[in-house]
């Protein structure tokens, strides 16, 4: 078996929300189509609600506290992503948002990521097209084609069998086809560079 790691965030204000809801059934998912692949996927969901606080020292500092470092560790060595927002105003949260402008520029270089968001009505799911495919474009990731949106009207009884949960499969199919078909994901030393040209000085 083929062992990947996979990174769920989840944006979620209040607790229980239906965004970590959506994560959740969007990660079981995708841990069952990797298995059926031959993957064995290893989940780490981060909830941005507790790291809203360090987010914004490091937006004000340029420092990274303990949790919020460890966070963007978990994403710089991840395999794939799942990301689920909460919609406001038309868009992705701020929160949401505030998290990626605070990681590594290169951190989703090529790398799959599953997009989904939640609202409280259909209205909104161009959301997904509008602002979240144009963000993690321009941060040089991968998105799997199908994208997932949950609004009220999809939980209770239609999310077990219903067009949610069609959805939710075939995002989590193409996620897992992206996991099995790569190597695992490398981290790059931030002091290699450094070792490189101490060895260059010994040799001068």
């Amino acid at each position: 078996m083929k062992q990947r790691n996979l990174v769920v965030i989840s944006a979620g204000l209040s607790q229980p929300s239906s965004t970590r809801l959506l994560a959740d059934q969007l990660s079981a998912a995708a841990v069952r189509a990797a298995a059926q692949l031959g993957v064995t996927l290893d989940v780490q969901v981060v909830e941005l609600r507790d790291l809203a606080h360090e987010i914004t020292d490091h937006m004000l500092t340029g420092f990274a506290p303990a949790a919020l470092k460890q966070a963007q560790d978990a994403v710089a060595a991840a395999d794939a992503l799942i990301t689920v927002t909460p919609v406001f105003s038309a868009s992705y949260s701020g929160l949401f948002k505030s998290f990626f402008d605070v990681l590594d520029q290169d951190a989703l270089l090529d790398k799959p990521v599953l997009l989904a968001a939640t609202a409280g009505t259909a209205r909104h799911s161009l959301v997904l097209e509008h602002a979240l495919r144009p963000l993690f474009a321009y941060l040089r990731a991968l998105p799997t084609p199908t994208a997932v949106f949950a609004a009220s009207d999809d939980w209770g009884a239609n999310s077990v069998e219903g067009p949610l949960r069609g959805r939710i499969d075939r995002a989590a199919a193409e996620l897992a086809r992206e996991l099995e078909r790569r190597e695992p994901a490398t981290v790059t030393d931030p002091f290699a560079l450094t070792a490189d040209f101490e060895d260059m000085m010994k040799s001068l």
